[in-house]
């Protein structure tokens, strides 16, 4: 296989095990005909469906690479660590995640009683319907519930009235820590990646301090090219990976064909100064 920058990977994306919409057959399926050669499902702290992706992507003649997206809290918000490659079967990353999991439950009927505040009831029952795994409740199952209900036109708006901080629905979860986050990905034998930088809207401060605790932690990523980056931002990181040493990761973070900014497969091609990340991971492509 050509490992070179070009190569249309898509290594970001999630399935109904998190809060995506499509099965990981579907999504093998859609990817395949999207053009992609290199794939990977990356459902939120989750590696369940891995077992079922890795089957899809050979069924559709695609190469794959295990992947999640954790939650970390850092400098007081969200923010997202891709992990590569690794063995999905590897203990201490099931146990991590599956503690990252926990309390999801009990912060969604938080969310639910927060919304019934201001006269919108159901939305814990309501979120349900559109949860494939009940562990993994999440904003986004909220969001489709609100739009559905007939109380917002879409999820963006969703998030600009409700489930956000300072405003109704919005209730914080204790994620896992960036050292946990990369520790597990790393020992488990992948790289651990930044996701989607360009959206924490961080200081350069900030930023920095990012960058440099996660490579401190043994990270070795960053994501270039991925749906939620600007054409600037495409550049912008580009170069932040060349100025880190950092090698470049490309995803559409694609969740549903209704809600998602891009396909899997359309993309741009990553630069080719840039070091991607499957170069380094050749021998853990499937």
């Amino acid at each position: 296989m050509n490992l070179d920058p070009t190569l249309n990977a898509d290594l970001h994306c999630h399935s109904v095990v998190s809060d995506g919409t499509l099965t990981p057959e579907a999504l093998a399926e859609r990817a395949k005909a999207g053009g992609v050669q290199l794939w990977s499902l990356t459902d939120h702290d989750e590696i369940g469906g891995q077992a079922r992706a890795i089957a899809a992507a050979r069924a559709n003649g695609l190469a794959y690479l295990t992947g999640t997206e954790i939650s970390v809290t850092f400098a007081g918000r969200v923010v997202h660590i891709v992990g590569l490659g690794f063995d999905h079967e590897a203990t201490e990353i099931i146990e991590g995640l599956r503690a990252t999991r926990g309390g999801r439950e009990a912060r969604a009927r938080e969310m639910a009683a927060s919304l019934a505040e201001v006269g919108i009831r159901g939305a814990f029952e309501g979120a349900l319907k559109y949860v494939g795994n009940p562990d993994l409740i999440s904003r986004t199952h909220f969001a489709r519930f609100l739009v559905d209900a007939g109380h917002c036109a879409d999820v963006p708006e969703v998030f600009r009235r409700f489930l956000t901080e300072g405003k109704p629905g919005f209730v914080p979860h204790k994620w896992a820590t960036l050292k946990d986050a990369v520790g597990w990905i790393t020992r488990a034998g992948g790289i651990a990646v930044i996701a989607h930088p360009g959206r924490y809207d961080f200081t350069p401060t900030e930023e920095y301090a990012l960058i440099t605790e996660f490579m401190a932690h043994g990270g070795r990523g960053i994501e270039v090219v991925t749906g939620s980056h600007t054409t600037a931002e495409f550049e912008q990181y580009a170069n932040t990976a060349i100025e880190f040493g950092l090698l470049a990761s490309r995803g559409s973070d694609f969740h549903c064909p209704e809600e998602s900014r891009i396909d899997l497969g359309a993309l741009p091609a990553l630069q080719g100064r840039l070091t991607p990340v499957w170069a380094e991971l050749a021998d853990r492509i499937r």
